[in-house]
């Protein structure tokens, strides 16, 4: 805007090449210059868009002297903005477009030879011969959209109207075209646009719900952007003025303060009552009272009315889990609040004190530690050691051990750990079996060999496992092959066999040569006797050559048996297949 009045009154400076001059005179007597007297003002406009030219402006020039005459226009700092070089040039300035600020009119005289007068210069950088009339201020001020007052207001949500009263509008220094009320959330969000104070007093700030609102005065001249609901006080564009605000504060219901717990129980079929809750409701509001119960998920368990009520439910009757104890204050017409629906579905007005958590605990069977164990099935008993048992935590009136497989059937009941480390785990054959440690009241069913774990019903808890794994023997992996010969009499050898033998296990090892039958044929002590038979002489048909280990006592390992009636403790490796055609 000031760059504006710069340039239209940097035009005028032209008017000093085309002032009135005096000639030469022939007069040298010294001449004291005088500027003469502005009369008129002081002006003040608002900048608002609309053209503001000042008028009435005269000049006493009773006692001028100088040779050159002109006006200059400056800003409160004495720089030159501008030279109109006549009264009527003055008088056509919009001061509207230089912005908010003030100007000063002066009238000057002075002889050729002054330097510094220009625009963009300063008053008090003038050099030369001159005098400065008095001045006349511009003032050019801001759009003003008074003052309110009244409020702030603080109002209950909870069903009822709530209208403001009392609000008044000091418009002593208002200004502007058009004017208008502006109601806000506290973002500055555009919720209304009442016209007239009568209409601010008569909106329902109830059905805004909760949150904090805005009441300001607007002022404003020409066209003014974005004044509309749904937009924001920010991104207004125009010639605008807003008031100071009132503050509307809409609460919600209050349900006070509870205390006492937490609890924390233990779920075995005696009783659990909470006890000592006590309600704080002096800052309560709300038409009704109640006591909700609800899961960890908010849905509702129960709805007891009264505090002695509460203290009366049998939390152990919820089995394992968290509940948490709310007292509630509600106005009529609430709806959803009832036993299986939750928290988050209510509709109404209604409000939740904080929570007590009531924690329903399993049984605690405590830690055990120890293994995990790894045994090679081969008819030699393994049993287990080391374990211990952290049972500092434990809850439950009666202990045992159990034993399952790793699908939870239950194999053994050891009632001690000395019972424990004393179970041959060898003679369960290969697999996985699992040992726990349990704590239980009176009345578990289905604690027996042959049950699943997932089939007992009363109150228990189990301890971590310890897991016992039961390897098979293992006969390594033969590798080379396959072989073809032709039956012609002459000598056929295999050669080139391999044994990888990094997991091998058992206390004897073989190889073994069958038939495809499965009939033993042969049984090479070691891989060089069996790089030594000779496959011709078996004439046309198909071996096997295997890696064979055990444990003493194998029966049916001989020649003319079949490998596949072998009865004992032993492995098998792949096989290696000659071919003889």
């Amino acid at each position: 805007m000031m760059n504006n009045l710069k340039t239209i009154l940097s035009i005028f400076s032209l008017g000093i090449l085309m002032t009135g001059c005096v000639g030469d005179s022939d007069d040298d007597a010294t001449v004291v210059l005088n500027a003469g007297a502005l009369s008129g003002g002081p002006f003040t406009f608002a900048v608002d868009g609309q053209p503001d030219m000042v008028s009435g402006i005269t000049l006493d020039a009773t006692d001028l002297t100088g040779s050159i005459q002109n006006y200059v226009i400056t800003d409160n700092q004495k720089n030159i903005l501008g030279l109109p070089p006549t009264l009527m040039a003055v008088e056509g300035v919009d001061f509207d477009e230089a912005g908010v600020g003030a100007c000063y009119i002066y009238h000057i005289t002075y002889e050729e030879g002054l330097s510094g007068l220009e625009a963009g210069e300063n008053l008090d950088d003038l050099a030369g011969d001159f005098d400065l009339s008095n001045f006349i201020i511009v003032n050019r001020n801001t759009l003003n959209a008074g003052m309110l007052a009244g409020g702030p207001f603080e109002f209950l949500v909870d069903g009822m109207p709530d209208m403001v009263s009392g609000i008044t509008l000091d418009d002593s220094a208002l200004n502007g075209d058009t004017q208008s009320y502006v109601i806000t959330d506290d973002s500055k969000n555009i919720l209304g646009l009442p016209p007239t104070l009568e209409a601010v007093e008569g909106v329902d700030f109830d059905g805004a719900g909760v949150g904090s609102c805005y009441i300001y005065h607007i002022t404003y001249s020409g066209d003014l952007t974005g004044f509309e609901m749904g937009e924001n006080l920010d991104d207004l564009m125009g010639n605008f003025s807003l008031s100071n605000f009132i503050e509307v504060e809409r609460n919600g219901l209050s349900a006070g303060t509870i205390a006492g717990g937490p609890y924390e129980f233990t779920v075995d079929g005696m009783p659990d009552m909470v006890s000592g809750i006590t309600l704080d409701n002096s800052t309560a509001t709300g038409s009704i009272g109640t006591w909700v119960i609800t899961d960890d998920q908010n849905n509702i368990l129960g709805l007891p009315p009264t505090l002695t009520a509460v203290e009366g439910v049998d939390f152990d009757e919820a089995g394992e889990g968290v509940c948490l104890i709310w007292y509630m204050r509600y106005e009529d017409g609430l709806n959803g609040l009832e036993a299986g629906n939750n928290v988050s579905d209510l509709d109404g007005f209604y409000a939740l004190s904080n929570s007590i958590t009531v924690t329903r605990n399993g049984i605690n069977a405590g830690v055990i530690s120890g293994g995990p164990y790894e045994f090679t099935v081969d008819g030699m008993p393994d049993t287990v050691s080391s374990i211990t048992l952290d049972n500092s935590m434990a809850t439950g009136s009666i202990g045992t051990w159990v034993i399952t497989d790793d699908q939870n059937n239950i194999l053994g009941l050891p009632p001690t750990l000395g019972a424990v480390e004393g179970v041959d785990f060898d003679a369960a054959g290969v697999g996985v079996c699992l040992i726990w440690y349990m704590r239980y009241e009176d009345g578990l069913t289905g604690l027996m060999m042959g049950n699943n774990v997932s089939g007992l019903e009363g109150f228990y808890g189990l301890s971590n496992s310890i897991t016992v794994t039961r390897n098979p023997l293992e006969a390594g992996t033969l590798s080379g092959g396959p072989y073809t010969f032709s039956v012609d009499g002459t000598p056929d050898m295999v050669s080139g066999i391999m044994l990888d033998d990094a997991n091998l296990t058992g206390s004897n090892q073989t190889y073994v040569i069958t038939d495809d039958a499965g009939n033993i044929l042969g049984l090479p002590p070691t891989l060089a006797a069996v790089e030594g038979v000779d496959f011709d002489g078996a004439g046309v048909g198909v071996c096997y050559i295997w890696h064979l280990t055990y444990e003493d006592g194998l029966a049916g390992l001989a020649m003319g048996q079949n490998a596949n009636d072998l009865d004992g403790f032993f492995d098998l490796s792949n096989f290696i297949m000659v071919t003889r055609q």
